[in-house]
Order: C-alpha cells, then structure tokens, then sequence
C-alpha cells in the first residue's frame, strides 16, 4: 500500500516591470523560492496576462509606460481582489498606493520571501 505524498501547489507570480534587469532579479528570487513566474513588461500585457491565468501574488513596479502602476493596482484590485499586490519601486514608500506588501528597490532575496511567507498562505518555503 502506498501512501499518498502532499505536493504543495506553486504559488503563481505576475512580475511587472519595465527594466529587464528588474524582471530578470524578480523571476531569480521567486524560482528560487519556488514559484512560477510571469514577466511582463507593461500594464497592458499584464491585464492580457492575469486574464489568461490568475496570480496569487502580482509585484508592481509604479513607473511604467503606458498605464502606470498605481492605475494597474486599482484596476487588479478590482478584477481580482484575492490577488496579493505587493508595490516594487524606486520612489519614497510613502507614496505607494495601498497594497498588501510594499518591495521598495532595491530588494534582496530574504525581502521576497517574507512577501511570500507573510502574504501568500499557500506559499511553502523550500
């Protein structure tokens, strides 16, 4: 008789950024953390993205072109509120919009686990 083996579901991350080096330090610490991650670039291929699968944790960058990020947090928020948004940027922390975990830049690895770890129930460290 076997015994059945509980394998944790990935936690789904949305990455939002428009530096590639950003995107690229973002999809680094959440693999390693043991997420799946999607990148893109601007606020429309984000909508595009989170409409073809659902997050459980979308990373915002607040500088972007196009729609910025505090428009894209509002509209998240309100197409999917179970979503954990967590504000990534250069500028003061003071000026976020509100979010359930802020990532002012630049951020280390420990800074992302404890998003994940805090915010993010289903998450299990590796």
């Amino acid at each position: 008789m076997s015994v059945p083996v509980y394998l944790p579901e990935k936690v789904s991350v949305l990455v939002v950024d428009d530096s590639d080096d950003q995107r690229a330090l973002l999809r680094r610490y959440f693999e390693r953390a043991g997420c799946v991650v999607t990148t893109v670039k601007n606020a429309e291929d984000a909508i595009t993205a989170y409409t073809r699968a659902t997050p459980d944790l979308a990373v915002i960058d607040l500088v972007l072109p196009g729609m910025s990020g505090w428009q894209l947090t509002e509209r998240l928020r309100a197409d999917l509120p179970d979503c954990v948004i967590a504000v990534t940027s250069v500028l003061d922390a003071s000026a976020y919009p509100p979010s359930e975990a802020t990532l002012p830049k630049p951020f280390t690895g420990a800074q992302i686990r404890t998003v994940l770890r805090d915010f993010v129930p289903k998450w299990t460290q590796i």
